[in-house]
């Protein structure tokens, strides 16, 4: 028990340096034509799996701060939206509501994971191809989606400001980057997670017996 639990500290504390590595330097974006896909996500998702909810969950925790520390370091134009040291759009100051948009929908991407698996009949032992890329690909999806749900429920105003849009042309505008981005992004973590998953969990659980 003692060998187990330290085990996965260990590859805890791995994909936490991970995710910290992806997101804050460029090796978090992959190019897709005219966007980007982010992959900060991935290992978030695969510990997830590996690990269970409770990891996960301290997995997209990690994703949350190395968000949050990129965005305030390095702002960009949403960036009010991750850290509330960077003023909203119209205002003097930031909003600590960017706390609940920074966390809550990646703390939510390392725990749905290990449920959607599982929903697909994964086994841990013997994944199944497809409930390994339902995993990744629903799992990129909550991130997109809690994302920018929060992003028009919270900042909408903001968010129209910034676009030059009005404020009723906001959730075509959030529902046109969660196809354009969004959809891509799920995509290449169904087919990266497989990839991954199943000889990393082949290898694991292999030593685990022995």
């Amino acid at each position: 028990m003692k060998k187990r639990s330290l085990n996965e500290f260990v590859l805890l504390a791995l994909f936490a340096a991970i995710i910290f590595v992806l997101g804050l330097t460029p090796l978090g974006l992959i190019p897709l034509g005219v966007i980007k896909a982010t992959t900060i996500h991935i290992p978030v998702i695969i510990g997830s799996l590996l690990l269970g909810p409770v990891y996960g969950g301290i997995l997209g925790g990690v994703f949350g701060l190395a968000s949050l520390i990129a965005n305030t370091t390095a702002p960009s134009l949403l960036s009010f939206c991750f850290s509330p040291l960077i003023p909203v759009p119209g205002l003097d100051r930031g909003s600590l509501l960017a706390l609940v948009i920074c966390f809550i929908p990646r703390i939510l991407v390392g725990i749905l994971p290990y449920y959607i698996f599982k929903l697909f009949g994964g086994k841990k032992e013997r994944p199944s191809v497809l409930a390994l890329g339902a995993a990744g690909f629903g799992g990129a999806l909550v991130n997109t989606f809690f994302v920018m749900g929060g992003i028009y429920l919270i900042f909408g105003d903001a968010f129209a400001s910034i676009k030059g849009i009005a404020a009723d042309k906001v959730i075509g505008a959030i529902m046109g980057i969660v196809v354009a981005n969004g959809i891509p992004e799920a995509v290449v973590s169904m087919i990266l997670v497989t990839a991954i998953c199943k000889p990393l969990f082949a290898l694991y659980f292999k030593e685990k017996k022995a």
